[in-house]
């Protein structure tokens, strides 16, 4: 591991551990860790609520650790404009008059030919990144190696390596090199994305088995009953057998007859 990388990231744990988290974030403007010397850089705090109180802070290698318009930068409103020069190479952060403090970023300023432009703030989950390997402020049209944690990942004829959805496993050290050198290292930060729960289904109950219900049965239908009065009855019997009318008037004249016959032979 590069010791400058080393001494950085050591000093930004003790600059995380030593202060409390608080409710404002650092900006970089370009978003990456390193530059050339003479380059300029635009840190601004974004604070949630009440911006006043919030100050630009840096710690160096040599342990000067100072606010923005002492020593270095020029304040304008929440931002800090920064010409850089390789002692401005450090830890930096925002941090209010009680002792809260954003995200701090590592940026290293390389007197050398080569350096990565690698975002300094995290990326998150799913999101694309794009490293190149820079020669002197340009684009190198020259073949770079890509590596992490050093060891070598890809080779790209372009002078840029995209990762077009970055992963946790993604995060770690990385440079690059070329034919005019190689660049100093800078640790990628990858954050998970947090996914709300997942909302249980509601079961969906199995459909209901029909029950067989025995209807009453049907009842059959009732046996008409003839009704009828009594004269109604032999007023039928009457006019429907004309016979059986002249049988009766017959037997009732049969019957007179021989009563007066048995009159005659008795007297």
């Amino acid at each position: 591991m590069d010791w400058t990388c080393f001494l950085l990231l050591l000093l930004s744990t003790l600059v995380y551990c030593s202060l409390g988290q608080g409710g404002a974030s650092l900006g970089v403007s370009p978003d990456r860790s390193q530059f050339f010397k003479y380059e300029s850089v635009s840190l601004s705090c974004e604070v949630q609520g009440k911006s006043a109180g919030w100050r630009m802070k840096r710690n160096t290698f040599s342990g000067d650790r100072s606010d923005c318009g002492r020593k270095w930068g020029k304040p304008q409103g929440s931002s800090c404009n920064v010409s850089l020069i390789p002692s401005s190479s450090g830890v930096y952060w925002c941090e209010s008059g009680s002792g809260e403090h954003s995200n701090a970023v590592n940026i290293t300023v390389h007197a050398g030919a080569v350096i990565l432009e690698s975002p300094a703030l995290p990326v998150t989950e799913g999101d694309s990144v794009t490293l190149r390997c820079r020669y002197q402020g340009t684009l190198s049209n020259h073949t770079a190696d890509f590596y992490k944690d050093g060891s070598l990942i890809r080779t790209e004829t372009t002078g840029e390596m995209t990762i077009p959805a970055v992963s946790k496993s993604d995060e770690g050290l990385y440079k690059c090199t070329n034919s005019e050198g190689e660049s100093p290292e800078s640790w990628m930060t990858v954050t998970a994305v947090i996914l709300p729960p997942t909302a249980v289904p509601t079961p969906i109950p199995p459909p209901a088995v029909p029950v067989l219900s025995m209807s009453p049965p049907i009842p059959s239908p009732a046996v008409p009953v003839l009704s009828m009065s009594l004269p109604r009855l032999l007023c039928s019997l009457l006019v429907g057998s004309p016979y059986l009318l002249l049988t009766i008037i017959l037997l009732v004249k049969g019957c007179r007859s021989r009563t007066q016959g048995d009159r005659v032979e008795e007297e």
